[in-house]
C-alpha cells in the first residue's frame, strides 16, 4: 500500500525567539510563531503569533532582534497564558522549523508539555541537497523566496519569528523537490531530515509511530 505524501501530513513550522543560549535554564522566550502547512504550504491566515513576557528585564544583546524590548515585552502575555494555544496548535503534530533543535530545546524547556509527533528539521534537509551557504537567509534568498516570504508576512523581518517560521516553511518545500525525484511519503521526510532527540526524562520526548 502506497503512503500518503508528505504533504498530507499535520506539519506546523515553528520558530522561536528567546534571550539567547548562553543564559541555559534561565533562557527565555520573548517571541514565538506557529504556522501550520496545509499541503506543504505555510497556511499564513491560520498562523498563531505572539510576543513572551519573560518577567525580568532582556539585557541588550546583538542577536536579540530590533523590537524585542523591555517596554514591548512588558505588555505582552506571560507564558501560562500562552501554553494551552501552544499545546493545540503543537501536540501530535510535525514541527518543522531551520535549526529547529534549538527551538525545540528552549521550548521543552519552557513548555514541557507540548508533544509533537516529531522534528524535522530543514537545515538538516538544506545540508543534504549540498547548498554551500545554510542560514536561513542566505537559503531564502538562494531559492528566491524572499520576496514571497515578505508579500505573507507583510512589515515582518528576519529574525523575527513569524517570518522566519513562514521562511522555513517555504524552504521545506523547495528542498523536498530538490532532494527527491518524486514526492516522498512522510516516512521519507523524517528518514531523511527528521531531528533527533532524548528519551523521556532527558531532555526530549520519545518518537511516535510515523503513518
Amino acid at each position: 500500500m502506497t503512503e500518503p505524501p508528505w504533504t498530507d501530513a499535520p506539519l506546523t513550522a515553528l520558530d522561536l525567539e528567546g534571550t539567547g543560549a548562553q543564559d541555559r535554564d534561565n533562557e527565555a522566550i520573548l517571541e514565538i510563531a506557529v504556522v501550520p502547512l496545509a499541503g506543504g504550504l505555510p497556511a499564513v491566515n491560520d498562523a498563531y503569533e505572539t510576543l513572551v513576557n519573560p518577567g525580568r528585564p532582556v539585557p541588550r544583546r546583538p542577536w536579540i532582534s530590533p523590537g524585542l524590548t523591555d517596554a514591548v515585552l512588558r505588555e505582552a502575555p506571560e507564558p501560562e497564558a500562552v501554553a494551552p494555544e501552544l499545546l493545540r496548535r503543537l501536540n501530535g503534530r510535525f514541527i518543522v522549523g531551520h535549526n529547529v533543535g534549538v527551538d525545540w530545546r528552549l521550548l521543552h524547556l519552557r513548555f514541557p508539555e507540548v508533544r509533537p509527533a516529531g522534528i524535522i528539521d530543514t537545515l538538516k534537509l538544506a545540508k543534504l541537497t549540498g547548498a554551500p551557504k545554510r542560514s536561513l537567509t542566505a537559503l531564502t534568498d538562494a531559492y528566491r523566496l524572499t520576496d514571497r516570504v515578505n508579500e505573507l508576512v507583510p512589515g515582518g523581518r528576519p529574525h523575527r519569528a513569524l517570518w522566519d517560521a513562514v521562511a522555513a516553511a517555504l524552504l521545506l518545500a523547495e528542498l523536498v523537490a530538490e532532494h527527491w525525484l518524486r514526492t516522498p511519503s512522510l516516512n521519507e521526510l523524517v528518514a531523511g531530515a527528521g531531528e533527533g532527540w532524548g528519551a523521556e526524562g532527558d531532555g526530549g520526548y520519545e518518537q511516535t509511530s510515523l503513518l
